[in-house]
This record gives structure tokens, C-alpha cells and sequence, in this order.
């Protein structure tokens, strides 16, 4: 089937804001004025058409990005609504990966609040064009000029006041001023704001309208040479010229044109849209993508170029299976095509292709250059693979995700739900690439990690409602070690008589320490065949054993070098299990007398801060029994480096952000084990005897 719209008219964009600032609300507003929706739908009922999971519903926040299309004069936007929520920071990340453009919703009081600072530097990462929309103009301390000056000076923006509000708070609000037109636009109540009524531009507010107009006027001259000829030579630009110039400074980012309204009383969307269409870049504005893989392949945005597209979300969907969201950059797709993944070396065949309107879908035979779509048959794909033609294969750029930061372990409330689980688990961690599941052998545990609190609280709650798995949730334990600090040597017999024949086995041993990190080594120096060759590695197995399992607190027991030097045997009774089971006694015996140590995992941690709350940051840390030993500055921020023991993180996520009114961040790795201060260690042991775990 042929394109049924010119690419030139094709808008992919994203709403993007801080929590709570109204992205669904406007969203919502948006689906209604372009006649996507026949009545509204609203976030604090629960009625939102793009909120649509259950827990979206009932927490009245956005979870996960849901995309949508719709139709505004003769325009087809792609819109894809991404969380404000800290813990859903992957969503807007690989939602930004693949969009052209984005809305950057503030809140008329909050204005540039800790996530909008985060959604703003993510669409800065990759370099998309942005148009503000600052919302909640109906609240009490409403204040556009004021967020308009954050803008500017708190994330780097050049904005240019694109509507100029008539008034504001909850009974002055009435509506903006449109500076291209010069024209008043009030929103009919009658049509819940979607009759746009002009009027000549009251008199009060005709001075301030002419001198912000000035503004956006010279701004629009600066971005290009014939421009600025034309304004010095006649001192004024026509409304197409003066969108021409907004166009070109907003593509290349030296522009950011803003507008004003109240989403939740229908008020000033409209002229948002025709920013859209006016501003924002369309796949052609895009440009080629290039390939990653250094090769010289590009792909340009034409439907006779050769197919290429980014999975950038997936999701698994009880009814038609595995999900995949993909992006195409060139070509075109349709049902039963064979494609290639570059990423993973694959071949795939397309099942089904949709264009999704939140959770409902609308069947496709074929997609172009430009579209986002969803594809049913890519089941090996991954977010960030890349999928093209078989024949002209391409590996585009890929999304990186944040490391997780929070850690719980999970298991099943019913023994037989294991396998169910299992599988839950990894469906999940599919979707959701800041998701990690491991099982942690030492302890026996399966340790789920994402981004917050919350994320982890949506992923057991999902677990119990679309999969059936009722799981309990725990402070996963930490990964002790043991060691000895002094070189001890001593002697066991293991004899055993009862009735017939009978055990024997004599073994003399060394065990001393070694360099941290050395690990386990195992030294014969058995001479005159006091102990037969045979019997020597039945000796180290036994040792093995015993460490397996820490004499101190049930721990694994790490850099120590054990030597048999001596020992004897009885020709009838000796046999590998007497020497197994005697080197295992002598060495728990003599590790308890080379004054033990607990080890504990120190974690390298790097926290990042604005500069006036670097001592929330480094107090944080000396509270937790860490060590800072350093600060830098990077981007405006400060960053701390410190060393900090693994017991002590559990929880630091939230923690961080309150010190911080949300704009901390933190990442940390395995740096190395230490030893456990006597008090905690005593602490930890006796827990663990108590609980049955040391034998």
C-alpha cells in the first residue's frame, strides 16, 4: 500500500515533564482536539486513555510510555507519553532514543523541578528539538514569566515567549495571546475548549504583547543571514517569515519556543499543536542515520531506501505474545517480510503489525520511513536491537540504560509457583531493561533490581496480577566471606569402630593467610608415603568442603593456603571418605584458632549532586560507615567518590533523593571485601548460629 501522508508531515514526538506536572492530562486533551477521543478522559479517575495499566490507574501516575497517533490539520503526530517518576527513567530514555521531537511540560508553580532537569538532559543526550508547554496557568501562584526565566538559567535554554497569558490562578486564567497573530484566543467552556474563539488583544495587556512580539521577532532574524537582511532593511518579519526563523533556531536547538495553558480546564492546547507542526522537526528535518558497526552504510528517511529500524520497547502481552515497538528509519515493512537483526545475528519473519493507540491496536499490512509501529514475530529482539533487510544489513546506534540501584530478594508465597515465577521474572526483565533478576548461589536467594522502591513494588504487583505469582519480598542478604588473619598448624584423627570395618584417617595441616584476593591454594608436602597418593586429593576435597561452609559464621572462607605436611593411615580402615571427613574436622578446628575474620563486599560509589548540596552528599556517606575520597566537578554537578560497604545501601536510593529534594543520583560497583568491625561481626555470627546456619 502507498504512503497516505507525505513524510514532510510526520511529527514523532514525546511528552516529557517531572511527575505530576500534567502529561497525561494533555495528552488526553490532545487525543480529544484531534477527534482521536469522543470524551475526555481524566488522571485522577482513572479514566486516562493513556494510562492504562492497573496500577497507572490507581496510583494516578504513568508507569510506562504509551504511544498513540492522531491527525491535527492535515498532520500526522506520533505522540508517545513518557513517566515523570524518577524509577521510570529507562521509559523516557528509549522513548527520547527514537522520537524527533518532544513537549517539555513544567508546572506554572513548580517550574524546572529534579526530573524535568533529568527528562531535559536525556533530550539534550539525543539532541531533540523541544517546544515548552508550562501548564496549571488555573493554579494559586501560577507564574509563566518566572518559569520561563528557569528555563533560561537553570537548564541552558533560549526561550521565546510564544503566547502571552491573560492573566492567571484559578479565576484570572482566561486564556493567551497568540504573538504571531496578534490575536486573543479564548476556549469555548460549552465544547470542553475545543471552539477556539479570536478576539482583538485587550488593552491592558497590549503594550507587554508588542514588546515580547519584538522578541520573538528579532530571534527569529538571528538564525539566518537573509532574515536578518530583510528585518534591519524593513524592521519587520510576516507571520511566515518569523516561522520560518523559529523553525530553523528550534531544529537546531538555539531556539526553544514556549506556550502557556491549563490542560485540566482545556485551555491553550490548540495553539501547542500548531507549534508542533510549526516547529518541530519531521523525519526528513531528521536526517540519515548512520551506521554504528564502522561501516560507511547510511539510511536515509525514503520508503525506496532499504529497511531499517530500532526496537526501542517491548512488551509481553498474554493475548498475542511478545510485543515489539520499532521505529523505522528507512524503507518499508509488511506482514510476512523476512528481517534481520544485526544486533543479535538473526533472522525473523514479521507476524503481525499494528499502530498502536495505548492498548488498543489498529492492524497494518504494511508501514513506512518514519512511522512507529508495533510488530508481533520478532521473538529473539531485545530494546535496542536493530532489525533491517537481509540483504543490506545496518547496526544503527543503540540505547544505553542506567545500572539498577535498589536490590530485593523475591520468592514465590507458594512452593509450587518456582517454575511460574521463573518464567514471570524473565517475560519482565524483557519490557525492562533497568529490571535484573539474578540466583545468588551463596545465599541461596533470587535478587530482583531496578530503579526505586516503587519499581520494584509495580514488578511484584504486575507479577501477582498478569501472571498469577504471589511473591514475598526481602532485604536480600549480603555475601559475607571469611578469612584468618594468623598462620596456625595442628593435627586430627578421624577413628570411627562399630563392628566390622572401621574408619581411620590422620591428617596434620597448615592454613595461614594470603594477600587479599589471592583465593584458595593447596600445598602437598607429604614425604615417605605417610599418607598415599591416593588419599591426598580425598584431603584437599575435605578442605574444600569445610570452607564451603565458614567454621565462623557459616560464610564462605576466601585467601588462605592450606598445607598437609604429615599424618598416617591404617591399611584396612583408611578410605577417601576417612580423609575427606578428617581434613574437613582439622581444618574448622585449627581456622577458629588463626583468630578469624568476616568480610564484608565494599561497594565504589559515585553520587551526584547539585554543588550546593554536596554535604547532604558526603555526610551521607561517612554516615554509613563509608570513606570519601574525593570530589569532582562534571556538568554542573558535583561528584562524590567514596567506598562504602554493601550492607550499608540497602535503601541509599531513596535516601539520596530526599537529602536532595530528588536531584541526587548515585551508581555504584563491587570495589573489593574488608573486614567487618569485631562489634558487627559478633552481631552478624550470633544471628546466624541463632537461625541455624552455622554448622
Amino acid at each position: 500500500m502507498a504512503r497516505t501522508i507525505s513524510l514532510d508531515r510526520v511529527r514523532n514526538i514525546g511528552i516529557m515533564a517531572h511527575i505530576d506536572a500534567g502529561k497525561t492530562t494533555t495528552s488526553e486533551r490532545i487525543l480529544y482536539y484531534c477527534g482521536k477521543n469522543y470524551k475526555l478522559g481524566e488522571v485522577h479517575e482513572g479514566g486516562a486513555t493513556m494510562d492504562y495499566m492497573v496500577q497507572e490507574q490507581e496510583r494516578g501516575i504513568t508507569i510506562t510510555s504509551a504511544a498513540t497517533c492522531v491527525n491535527w490539520k492535515g498532520y500526522r503526530i506520533s505522540l508517545i507519553d513518557t513517566p515523570g517518576h524518577v524509577d521510570f527513567t529507562a521509559e523516557v530514555e528509549r522513548s527520547l532514543r527514537v522520537l524527533d521531537g518532544a513537549i517539555a511540560l513544567f508546572c506554572a508553580v513548580g517550574g524546572v523541578q529534579p526530573q524535568t532537569e533529568q527528562v531535559w538532559r536525556q533530550s539534550e543526550k539525543y539532541a531533540v528539538p523541544k517546544l515548552c508547554m508550562i501548564n496549571k496557568m488555573d493554579r494559586i501562584g501560577a507564574n509563566f514569566f518566572g518559569v520561563v526565566d528557569d528555563i533560561k538559567h537553570m537548564l541552558g535554554g533560549n526561550p521565546v515567549v510564544m503566547v502571552y497569558p491573560m492573566g492567571a490562578g484559578p479565576d484570572s486564567f482566561k486564556g493567551v495571546i497568540d504573538l504571531l497573530t496578534m490575536k486573543a484566543l479564548t476556549f469555548d467552556e460549552k465544547t470542553n475548549g475545543a471552539t477556539v474563539i479570536e478576539s482583538e488583544i485587550p488593552e491592558e495587556y497590549r503594550a507587554e504583547c508588542e514588546k515580547y512580539r519584538h522578541e520573538m521577532v528579532e530571534k527569529a532574524a538571528e538564525q539566518s543571514e537573509e532574515l536578518m537582511n530583510k528585518y534591519f532593511e524593513t524592521g519587520e518579519l510576516t507571520i511566515d517569515e518569523i516561522k520560518r526563523g523559529i523553525r530553523m533556531g528550534c531544529l537546531s536547538r538555539s531556539l526553544v519556543p514556549c506556550y502557556c495553558g491549563t490542560a485540566f480546564k482545556n485551555k491553550g492546547v490548540q495553539p501547542l499543536l500548531d507549534g508542533v507542526v510549526n516547529f518541530l522537526p519531521s523525519p526528513l528535518d531528521v536526517g540519515e542515520v548512520h551506521s554504528q558497526d564502522n561501516t560507511d552504510e547510511i539510511r536515509r528517511p525514503d520508503d525506496d531506501e532499504p529497511f531499517s529500524a530500532l526496537a526501542f520497547k517491548i512488551v509481553a502481552d498474554k493475548h498475542m505474545g511478545k510485543i515489539t515497538f520499532i521505529r523505522i528509519y528507512s524503507g518499508t515493512l509488511h506482514v510476512g517480510d523476512t528481517i534481520f537483526n544485526s544486533s543479535m545475528k538473526a533472522d525473523a519473519r514479521i507476524g503481525r503489525l499494528f499502530r498502536m493507540h495505548a492498548n488498543h491496536q489498529e492492524a497494518l499490512e504494511d508501514a513506512h520511513a518514519g512511522d512507529i509501529v508495533a510488530v508481533v514475530g520478532l521473538s529473539k529482539t531485545r530494546t535496542g536491537d536493530t532489525i533491517c533487510s537481509t540483504e543490506h544489513p545496518i547496526t544503527l546506534e543503540s540505547i544505553e540504560f542506567p545500572a539498577p540501584v535498589i536490590s530485593v530478594s523475591i520468592k514465590p508465597a507458594s512452593r509450587g509457583d518456582s517454575e511460574k515465577l521463573g518464567n514471570a521474572l524473565y517475560a519482565l526483565a524483557q519490557e525492562d531493561p533497568t529490571f535484573t533478576v539474578k540466583f545468588d548461589k551463596e545465599t541461596n536467594e533470587t535478587v530482583i533490581s531496578g530503579m526505586g522502591e516503587l519499581h520494584l513494588e509495580i514488578i511484584v504487583d504486575r507479577l501477582k496480577r498478569e501472571f498469577g505469582v504471589a511473591c514475598e519480598v526481602g532485604r536480600p542478604e549480603v555475601a559475607y566471606r571469611e578469612t584468618l588473619r594468623h598462620k596456625v598448624e595442628g593435627e586430627y584423627k578421624h577413628v570411627k569402630q562399630s563392628g566390622g570395618r572401621g574408619q581411620y584417617a590422620h591428617v596434620c595441616l597448615r592454613i595461614e593467610p594470603q594477600e587479599a584476593g589471592r583465593g584458595f591454594s593447596f600445598v602437598n608436602e607429604v614425604k615417605g608415603g605417610v599418607i598415599p597418593n591416593e588419599y591426598i586429593p580425598a584431603v584437599e576435597k575435605g578442605v574444600i568442603k569445610a570452607m564451603e561452609n565458614g567454621p565462623c559464621g557459616g560464610f564462605p572462607v576466601v585467601d588462605c593456603k592450606v598445607t598437609v605436611f604429615f599424618g598416617s593411615y591404617h591399611e584396612v580402615d583408611s578410605n577417601e571418605f576417612a580423609f575427606v571427613e578428617c581434613a574437613r574436622q582439622c581444618f574448622k578446628q585449627l581456622f577458629l584458632k588463626g583468630n578469624p575474620q568476616l568480610l564484608e563486599p565494599v561497594m565504589n560509589v559515585e553520587v551526584a549532586v547539585p554543588p550546593d548540596q554536596m554535604g547532604a552528599a558526603t555526610g551521607s556517606i561517612c554516615q554509613r560507615r563509608g570513606r570519601v575520597e574525593g570530589m569532582v566537578d562534571k556538568a554542573g554537578s558535583k561528584l562524590v567518590h567514596g567506598f562504602v560497604p554493601l550492607s550499608e545501601m540497602f535503601g541509599y536510593s531513596n535516601t539520596i533523593r530526599t537529602l536532595t529534594q530528588g536531584r541526587g543520583t548515585f551508581s555504584m560497583k563491587f570495589e573489593r571485601y574488608e573486614g567487618v568491625p569485631f562489634e558487627l561481626a559478633e552481631a552478624i555470627v550470633e544471628k546466624r548460629r541463632k537461625e541455624g546456619k552455622v554448622r
